[in-house]
């Protein structure tokens, strides 16, 4: 009998959602989505008021993920927010691109020791790349963010605003493969600790230090660290992205010391809720692409 590797997918997205994990297409043979992107939404379906992304669309619904996955192969990939899980990903020192880099199961083992606790007996997933992925339940009264580092080298986390390859998917690398048993147990209370948001700070008004620049340099920064504090649960992340990056131009012109931008978002961002590790890399990564493709002040 021919293998159908469409059928053998939508079967591990059927049965990834009959656990009340919410999935959605990767493309064929790859780790990336299969849906559209904003720059091509039709604005209709399901974005008929307005684009809704990857992690909006996932589902549970077996008519839908019976029509998506009637049309092409699609590996299968785990809406972690919605589906209420925390995966742990240890990742492997070829992953890191270097040899040097902390075996991720050998550093959360050391973390576990040290927290008194043997590596937690949960549901687990050999990547294609030879880490591993440790599944958690995640607490109801919390939402936890994704990770990188946090919790230990080579060790990161995906929750609300990330996703995993399913097993059964299928990468040029190699499968993603179940490695026990489905039991998936609940969030350790010691690693919540150490995942769980910083309390919000009382947000006040922004008091910036007394530093050289334009006075529409510090105006932009005030109004956009304001933006990120008015922002929305679930549109925390993407808002500090976004203000960031349009206060970056300020920077490139030299109006704006960038550690001033940065600690500035920094307060901002964790007093709406977002971990510090989170914030940290969000100003980075903004900021370094705003001065990459700042306009000269004449042009702007």
């Amino acid at each position: 009998m021919t293998h159908d590797p469409r059928l053998a997918l939508l079967s591990t997205a059927l049965d990834a959602a009959a656990r009340g994990w919410h999935v959605f297409p990767l493309r064929p043979g790859t780790k990336r989505p299969a849906l559209h992107g904003e720059a091509t939404c039709p604005r209709t379906g399901q974005c008929e008021h307005g684009h809704r992304k990857w992690e909006q669309r996932a589902t549970t619904e077996p008519d839908r993920i019976r029509a998506a996955w009637s049309r092409a192969p699609f590996n299968v990939g785990i809406a972690t927010g919605p589906s209420r899980l925390v995966v742990v990903d240890l990742d492997t020192p070829e992953h890191k691109g270097s040899s040097d880099a902390p075996d991720g199961a050998t550093t959360f083992a050391a973390l576990c020791e040290r927290a008194g606790h043997a590596v937690p007996h949960t549901y687990r997933v050999r990547t294609a790349s030879g880490g591993t992925h440790l599944y958690f339940t995640a607490p109801s009264d919390v939402r936890l963010a994704n990770t990188a580092g946090t919790v230990a080298a080579s060790v990161d986390t995906r929750a609300w605003g990330g996703y995993v390859v399913a097993a059964g998917s299928i990468t040029p690398t190699g499968p993603y493969e179940a490695l026990c048993g489905s039991a998936t147990v609940a969030l350790p209370g010691w690693m919540l600790s150490i995942l769980r948001p910083a309390p919000a700070r009382p947000v006040g008004p922004l008091k910036l230090p007394a530093v050289d620049g334009s006075r529409a340099a510090l105006a932009a920064l005030e109004a956009e660290c304001a933006a990120v504090a008015a922002a929305p649960d679930g549109l925390r992340n993407v808002t500090l992205n976004r203000c960031a990056f349009k206060v970056g131009r300020f920077v490139a012109w030299s109006d704006l010391p960038r550690h001033v931008a940065e600690e500035a978002f920094q307060a901002a961002g964790e007093a709406v809720g977002l971990t510090a590790a989170e914030c940290r890399a969000t100003i980075r990564s903004a900021l370094d692409s705003s001065l990459r493709t700042a306009r000269p002040r004449e042009a702007a």
